[in-house]
């Protein structure tokens, strides 16, 4: 059997009462240590626009600013102050910022764009 499908610890519900209702891949050991050497997703919740002095050091740092704002979606006057810091900071680092679904943002640095075009499923 190869190395990386080995086991790390038993699985937790095999055989007993309930079955499992997914695969954990943490339980497999690939042999492969994982460090990140690019830039990182980092996922965030903001609460007050004060937040963003905290939050934007993610991206002005490299990474990948994945940002929850559902708590101040129906404050529209704060929202659309953090929507245009978020901008400019994007701006800034030559970066991005594109809304996801109804109440997320991702706020990339330099040099990652978000495509705006949706991948479909062909069947």
């Amino acid at each position: 059997m190869p190395s990386f499908l080995r086991r790390r610890k038993p699985a937790e519900g095999f055989g007993g009462r309930e079955p499992r209702k997914y695969i954990d891949l943490n339980e497999y050991d690939t042999g492969v240590e994982q460090t990140a050497t690019g830039p990182l997703v980092r996922i965030a919740e903001i609460y007050r626009y004060e937040d963003l002095r905290h939050l934007s050091d993610y991206v002005y740092n490299g990474d990948i600013l994945l940002l929850d704002y559902t708590s101040i979606a129906n404050d529209d006057l704060t929202l659309r102050r953090i929507i245009s810091e978020l901008k400019s900071i994007a701006k800034d680092v030559n970066g991005d910022v594109v809304g996801i679904g109804k109440n997320f943002l991702i706020v990339t640095p330099t040099g990652i764009k978000v495509s705006r075009k949706k991948i479909r499923a062909t069947s």
